[in-house]
């Protein structure tokens, strides 16, 4: 056997195995969410906007909605009045001097249907992550705040994708309690 064939077969043994240990570990790609029907067409109402609204209008579109730059006639509303994150103090080190940080995310949403009936009643998400903080590095604190932010982002986006799946699923049987992710 030449070195070509020993080499193509020893990478397609490789992937194979890592195919195979991806699948018996639970790894699965993220499919689309199955949005409630009267989303095809959603207007988003985001206080303050900026980068979660772009990833939930994102996040949207590849579920199959149309995002709509105005509300109207069968158009669905998303409206988000509540997007803020907020910086709690954990602890304090030697000289009262901070060492952790919890930063929060708290989301509140619902959505009207494009007949303008409720179609996913109040809902209120919760997220924080907590880190440590070097006060000898500035600028990489302020950097790690912003990554933390973005994760959190990124989370809060799948969060409501799957209050609305589940609303679609279940009619107007969509969590309503508090969610907490750390």
């Amino acid at each position: 056997m030449s070195l070509m064939k020993a080499r193509r077969l020893f990478q397609a043994s490789l992937l194979l195995a890592t195919a195979l240990a991806l699948g018996a570990c639970g790894f699965h790609l993220r499919e689309n969410a199955v949005l409630p029907a009267g989303m095809q067409r959603v207007h988003l109402s985001v206080s303050g906007g900026g980068e979660f609204e772009r990833h939930l209008a994102r996040a949207l579109e590849t579920s199959g909605s149309t995002i709509e730059d105005a509300g109207g006639t069968g158009i669905a509303e998303l409206r988000v009045p509540v997007a803020a994150f907020s910086t709690e103090t954990l602890s304090a080190g030697g000289y009262v001097r901070i060492s952790e940080y919890t930063v929060r995310y708290q989301v509140q949403f619902d959505v009207l249907g494009a007949d303008g009936q409720l179609l996913v009643p109040h809902q209120r998400i919760d997220m924080s992550r907590e880190y440590s903080y070097d006060a000898s590095n500035s600028v990489g604190n302020a950097a790690q705040v912003q990554e933390i932010q973005r994760s959190l982002n990124d989370d809060m986006v799948q969060a409501i994708l799957f209050r609305l799946q589940a609303a679609a699923r279940h009619g107007l049987a969509a969590p309503t309690s508090t969610a907490s992710a750390h």
